[in-house]
């Protein structure tokens, strides 16, 4: 081979070859590239005891490395400065002038700023982190504070049987390797029951063994018998010398309570079960605060109670009373004493308290308070009145001990003192006599001219003695000489005294109270409103005659307003008499005989009452007042008809239908012949009717439900068939026509009839409900589950659907369906009547009875829940919760409800009153399983 040409190994030679690195070049750093060690550039390890390399070294080095070390050594932590840092400071050679100072003080300043900036979440953190701390890792004193409380409750009997802490048996437990006694063998009894008697053990028995202290190891064994009755004698002087000791003392003291020890345990545990550090941490505040300013009653009964917390009965004593003699003008330190101190060192402390403060009432209250006898608390305040004449309570106090005459006497002085009390002056009025109190009452107007209590009493006085005209003056002269001087009539504060009156029995009082103020403060345009809502308002209190009263004075300002006087009448009607109702009803008739409704109510009023000539008068001065009146020609048909005047009935049918030919009137001629029986005229009448008014859906249905009964349902389908086509948007109807779909054995096209309701009334729960009920009779619970699902969906809100979804579940899933049902519908009655029944299958009697109150309260018209909860009750109730549900049923009056209509809207019970009907409807229920 030959070699390369010179210039071809100068091109390919690197130019940095054979070149020193440049300072500070690390290999592969500019690509990311990290250094690392390893054993070969360390080199070998030496011996701990070697002499190092550096003995070697040229001087220059050695001195470099020396001044390393002591580099190191300045930054020690021994070396540490707060202010100049490690090695002191670099300006150390400069003065420190008012510059630096400031420069500092500034920094120093915006320390703190920043530090404060956090201080409050940093503290509540570390607070938070410590109670973490103390919950997961307590003290022991905190683990057993509960279980020391608890000892309370310790009997004197479990005390007595706690074992002591020497007992040998527990003592055998905890140390199972003591000294056991062996013992004695059969042969001792032996020699006893042979007649022979010993008083002593021979030593070469073995017996000695079993005597403890007796053979030793390492010791001979005494020779000699030993003497057992010396034995027994030295153990009982070893007990009379350890009872001595624990009994009496040299100075005759006992050392021991036998009575009382047992019941002494129980102050000795401590009632306050916080931390004992911060029990002293308030003692050295409280001892600060006292020290600091001894004349500071709050800091002495701080003190006192707190040591009161924590058991120290007597120092708290002490303290209290240190601090009475250091604050003897304090009212409280001298009750608090006295509460502190048993009752009778109590007596004393408050009567030295009255030596140095004669003049609080509170004291001499109390002082009352501690005697026991009425004789000595009368003394007590007797003498508190000498002190304090013009104190109120005090002559409150005093008068509520004594007899009446006494009563009277202390009054009469009472008023003397205290003329500005108006509560002294209506007792004293009280009892005196009619004569004596006007003139009391009169002597309190002159002192109190600006009190309506004064003016309101003086009312009552005269209606109690039936001085009417004189309540009228009374109140009259109240009202204007209260605004004379100055006083607000207030309505609110004279409608509480109008109701107390009438609570007291003076009704002429309360009333005319009521008309005398009612009108002050009100707007001319919402008189009516305000006055309404005044009456609601009284009633709801069961301020019966100031809502009458209320509702006569507004009748008689707006004589002719109709709805004032239906609300007067509905409230006659729940709370007034048969006559009252009448007698407002004659009136409202007068003002307002246009009103159908007033004149139903009294002929209501008088038929309920049994006066059929009666109420028809009043129903032909009402045909009189209102010609052509529906309500008033169907009300004349049903007040006939009830009273089996069927040919009456029949010819005010005729009449109206010449005069009013409505379709109400149409469809109750109709009804009235369906309900005789003659169904070929109730036909030809409906089919009359149908001509003339085609769009009203009760006449197609009575139609046809005519035709089913008469057995013809190719004709009621057709009647049903040509009624959904007038009237589609009916859902009565076609319910009625699936009905019959599927009596006749026709389940598909039932389907197919309610699907085309569904398409004509989208979002009707009804519809629903019913195809689904058709599935669940036809035996297809799961699409019937699939369409209950699509039902909620396309009406979340309907509490009919969710209240059938609860009893499609299983048993076990009905209560999560009734939580969902709530959450969705939470007042609708259908979803709470579903709960109620709920649990009633749980056997849940009294949850079960306060749904159903629930459910009739919240919709007293669906007669379903009435239905259910009778029966409930006629299981589950007495006599009496049974007559209180039908009762309230029969005063609701419910016309609605699934099983209710179908029960009081069957032909056969058109007579039937609501209490029957409710007995019909309970007895076809079934009971919820």
């Amino acid at each position: 081979m030959t070699a390369p040409p010179a210039a071809l190994v100068n091109r390919n030679k690197k130019h940095f070859l054979g070149i020193p690195a440049p300072l500070g070049y690390v290999a592969g750093v500019g690509r990311g590239a990290t250094g690392f060690t390893t054993r070969s550039d360390i080199g070998p390890a030496r011996d701990a005891n070697d002499v190092s390399d550096d003995r070697h070294a040229p001087p220059s080095k050695r001195k470099k490395k020396e001044e390393e070390e002591e580099d190191d050594e300045d930054l020690n932590d021994s070396n540490y400065d707060e202010f100049s840092g490690y090695g002191g400071s670099l300006f150390s050679k400069d003065p420190y002038d008012k510059d630096d100072e400031e420069a500092d003080m500034i920094y120093e300043e915006i320390d703190k700023r920043m530090d404060e900036k956090r201080k409050e979440y940093r503290e509540k953190r570390l607070k938070e982190e410590l109670e973490r701390y103390r919950q997961e890792r307590p003290k022991i004193q905190q683990q057993f504070s509960d279980l020391k409380r608890g000892l309370v409750a310790v009997t004197e009997d479990e005390w007595r049987n706690v074992p002591e802490v020497g007992d040998a048996r527990n003592r055998k437990m905890r140390n199972p390797r003591a000294e056991r006694f062996t013992p004695l063998p059969d042969s001792v009894l032996s020699r006893n029951l042979g007649g022979e008697s010993t008083s002593s053990i021979d030593p070469s028995s073995g017996l000695m063994s079993a005597i403890p202290g007796t053979a030793t190891q390492g010791m001979l064994t005494p020779t000699g018998d030993l003497d057992l009755r010396k034995m027994g004698q030295a153990r009982n002087n070893l007990m009379n010398v350890k009872l001595n000791q624990v009994s009496d003392s040299v100075e005759g003291q006992t050392v021991v309570d036998p009575k009382g020890y047992l019941t002494d345990l129980q102050s000795m545990i401590p009632t306050y079960g916080g931390d004992i550090n911060d029990i002293k941490k308030a003692r050295l505040l409280l001892k600060s605060v006292r020290e600091t300013n001894p004349n500071h009653p709050p800091a002495w009964i701080a003190s006192a109670r707190l040591e009161e917390v924590t058991g120290k009965i007597q120092a708290a004593r002490n303290l209290i009373m240190k601090g009475c003699e250091e604050n003897q003008q304090s009212e409280d330190l001298w009750l608090e004493a006295a509460r502190l101190q048993p009752p009778d060192t109590a007596k004393g402390v408050i009567a030295q308290a009255v030596r140095y403060i004669p003049t609080s009432v509170r004291i001499w209250i109390r002082a009352a308070d501690l005697e026991s006898e009425v004789k000595a608390k009368r003394r007590v305040y007797r003498k508190a009145l000498e002190h304090i004449p013009n104190s109120v309570r005090l002559w409150k106090a005093a008068v509520e001990l004594e007899d009446p005459e006494d009563a009277r006497i202390l009054l009469s002085r009472a008023v003397e003192c205290c003329p500005t009390s108006v509560d002294l002056w209506l007792a004293l009025a009280r009892l005196e006599t009619y004569e004596n109190a006007r003139k009391v009452l009169n002597k309190a107007r002159e002192n109190i001219p600006t009190d309506r209590q004064i003016w309101v009493t003086a009312a009552k006085l005269e209606e109690a003695n039936n001085n009417h005209h004189m309540v009228e003056k009374i109140i009259e002269r109240a009202i204007t000489s209260l605004s004379a001087n100055g006083v607000e009539i207030n309505r609110e504060h004279w409608f509480k005294e109008a109701i107390e009156a009438e609570k007291a029995g003076s009704v002429l009082t309360c009333q005319l109270l009521i008309k005398s103020i009612m009108g002050h403060g009100v707007e001319e345009e919402d008189r009516k409103h305000t006055w309404m809502e005044d009456a609601e308002s009284c009633a709801s209190q069961g301020a019966y005659e100031c809502a009458r009263a209320i509702y006569s004075k507004a009748l008689t300002i707006f004589p002719s307003k109709k709805s004032i006087w239906l609300r007067a009448a509905y409230f006659e009607k729940n709370h007034g008499t048969r006559e009252s109702l009448e007698t407002l009803l004659q009136r409202a008739v007068a003002h307002c005989p246009k009103s159908e409704v007033l004149w139903l109510m009294g002929a209501k009023s008088k038929w309920l009452a049994g006066d059929v000539p009666a109420a028809r008068g009043i129903l032909s001065l009402a045909f009189q007042a209102n010609p052509n009146s529906e309500e008033i020609w169907l009300a004349a048909v049903k007040l006939e008809s009830e009273n089996s005047e069927y040919e009456r009935a029949r010819r005010l049918l005729a009449k109206a239908r010449a005069s009013a030919p409505t379709p109400r009137v149409m469809m109750k001629s109709a009804k009235l012949e369906w309900c005789l029986d003659n169904l070929d005229l109730a036909l030809k009448l409906l089919d009359d009717a149908i001509k003339i008014f085609p769009d009203f859906a009760k006449l197609w249905m009575m139609k046809g439900q005519i035709e089913e009964q008469k057995g013809d349902t190719d004709k009621a389908w057709e009647t049903y068939n040509t009624a959904i086509k007038k009237c589609p948007n009916s859902v009565p109807l076609w319910l009625m026509m699936s009905g019959l779909e599927e009596k006749r054995k026709q389940l598909t096209k039932a389907r197919s009839v309610l699907e085309k309701a569904r398409l004509k009334n989208p979002g009707n729960p009804r519809l629903w409900l019913e195809a689904i009920r058709v599935e669940f009779r036809a035996g297809m619970r799961d699409i019937a589950n699939t369409l209950m699902a699509k039902a909620l969906q396309e009406c979340p809100n309907s509490g009919i659907l969710w209240a059938e979804a609860i009893f499609l579940e299983p048993r076990p899933q009905r209560k999560t369906k009734s939580v969902d049902a709530l959450k969705r519908c939470e007042h609708d009655p259908h979803v709470l009547l579903a709960v109620s029944k709920l649990f009633w299958c749980e056997h849940k009697l009294q949850k079960c009875r306060d749904w159903f109150n629930r459910t009739v309260k919240i919709e007293p018209d669906l007669g379903d829940s009435w239905a259910y909860f009778y029966k409930f009750e006629l299981f589950n109730g007495t006599e009496e919760t049974q007559e209180e549900v039908k009762k309230h049923c029969i005063a609701a009056e419910p016309h609605h409800g699934e099983l209710w209509c179908r029960v009081s809207k069957d032909i056969s019970n058109w007579r039937l009153t609501t209490e029957h009907i409710l007995a019909l409807v309970a007895k076809e229920l079934p009971i919820p399983i």
